[in-house]
């Protein structure tokens, strides 16, 4: 994942502004997040690629004992800012053992960050150590049709991978099987797919405006030494493979048994 870490790292900033008007983050995969965790008071909740902190700050709202952790230094130091000096964040690798001890915490949630790791195996099955027993893992992901045509992995799924520094993008079952292989027990799956897809186009025009409007914004956004330019520039093709189906949005819940 350092490439990707320094990707977050280069962006943090006008990542952090995007995502907290992002119709798709505020909207959709937050409220849904929050709904499946249903009654947090009181509960210890990993926050696992916490970013700058907006699940954490909602989390904490609802009563939540909150830890987060995040591999790009720069989105826990925004994320520091948003939620104090107390909060307890941490850099971390999620495709290292994880830096908790065992049956620590009550739920774990990992929203869209699985997709950047190689090996997902491991990470599950640390995320089911650090679970107590009846606790719950909340997954939100990219996740690929299953079996897509050629066309569809040449032209949106290979370069969406390449653009985003994705190593691969599973599918649903893909993800259930790994999940079942690490020793938890599915309790549900939402396809939010058809919410998200609205959201895309909205996200090109205010992606384009900025670029017109922000001078900073387009300065980074557009710089050869950027490594979020070929991103920024795949959003037509994120809206195509969404709209095909190519490419879905779901969000898991398992349970430790």
């Amino acid at each position: 994942m350092d490439r990707m870490t320094a990707a977050y790292d280069d962006f943090a900033g006008a990542y952090t502004d995007e995502n907290e008007t992002s119709l798709m983050n505020a909207y959709y995969e937050r409220p849904a997040t929050l709904a499946l965790v249903g009654d947090a008071a009181g509960r210890r909740i990993l926050d696992a690629g916490c970013g700058s902190g907006p699940l954490f700050a909602a989390l904490r709202e609802k009563g939540a004992v909150v830890t987060g952790f995040d591999q790009s230094a720069a989105m826990v130091e925004h994320a520091r800012r948003r939620l104090g000096e107390d909060a307890d964040l941490r850099v971390a690798d999620l495709a290292e053992p994880l830096p908790f001890a065992d049956a620590e915490f009550d739920d774990v949630v990992a929203s869209l960050v699985l997709h950047y790791l190689r090996d997902w195996a491991p990470t599950l099955a640390e995320f089911r150590r650090v679970l107590k027993p009846g606790g719950r893992l909340v997954v939100c992901a990219w996740l690929s049709r299953e079996q897509p045509n050629r066309l569809e992995v040449r032209h949106l799924l290979e370069p969406i991978c390449r653009e985003g520094r994705l190593p691969g993008m599973g599918t649903r079952e893909d993800y259930e099987a790994l999940a079942a292989g690490a020793g938890l027990t599915l309790r549900g799956f939402d396809d939010l797919s058809r919410q998200v897809r609205r959201t895309w186009s909205i996200c090109l025009r205010r992606t384009l405006g900025k670029l017109v409007t922000d001078r900073a914004f387009r300065r980074l956004a557009l710089a050869r030494t950027t490594q979020n330019r070929s991103f920024l520039l795949s959003l037509p093709r994120l809206m195509i493979a969404l709209r095909t189906g190519a490419m879905r949005y779901g969000i898991f819940v398992w349970e430790k048994p």
